[in-house]
């Protein structure tokens, strides 16, 4: 697996005219706040995406930018065994607002809670509610044990189901202010 070249917030903001900025987070996070220009296309569309980025990246180097810049560089990664060469934003668009640098937040968008901050409720609640059932049946410890099973394993193989699954809640989905993935690829294929 390659490493996929990693831009500080200061080094992304000095060629930053130069890039086409890709934003991989679910279209709920996207809306709380982006990097100016930024497109959207989650993670778990990107391959639907590739002879976009591609054409794209023909053009202009792409800058790939999540939440903290864990699903950027693993949309890096996939991209590249696509042969698309791109740079992930160290820190993410977190790291890019706590350098003072201008975040893009559409009119009227609601706030979603980040990704990881969705997980770690969603896994807590469901191990504490394991452990809480089983202490009146005790075969509902089991539940505890799968979640942190699944934790175990997320973190070994640096995925998540439960991050894919909570993406296609209501919240995390469009809202009607933005570009539907299919505006956003034709703007991408130019």
């Amino acid at each position: 697996m390659t490493t996929p070249t990693a831009l500080t917030p200061a080094q992304a903001a000095t060629r930053f005219g130069e890039f086409t900025v890709i934003d991989v987070r679910t279209p709920g996070e996207y809306a709380t706040g982006h990097l100016p220009g930024a497109h959207n296309v989650p993670l778990d569309r990107l391959d639907e995406a590739v002879d976009a980025l591609k054409a794209a990246a023909r053009r202009t180097p792409l800058l790939i930018a999540c939440a903290s810049g864990a699903r950027s560089a693993r949309s890096c990664v996939q991209l590249a065994a696509h042969g698309i060469d791109a740079a992930t934003l160290d820190g993410g668009t977190a790291a890019w607002a706590a350098a003072g640098h201008e975040v893009e937040r559409p009119a009227g968008a609601r706030a979603t809670w980040p990704m990881d901050r969705q997980v770690r409720l969603a896994a807590g609640a469901l191990a504490l509610t394991g452990f809480l059932a089983g202490l009146a049946w005790s075969p509902a410890h089991w539940l505890s044990g799968a979640i942190g099973a699944g934790l175990v394993y997320s973190g070994a193989t640096n995925t998540c189901g439960m991050a894919a699954l909570l993406a296609r809640l209501p919240h995390n989905r469009r809202p009607g202010s933005t570009a539907s993935l299919q505006d956003t690829l034709r703007q991408l294929a130019g």
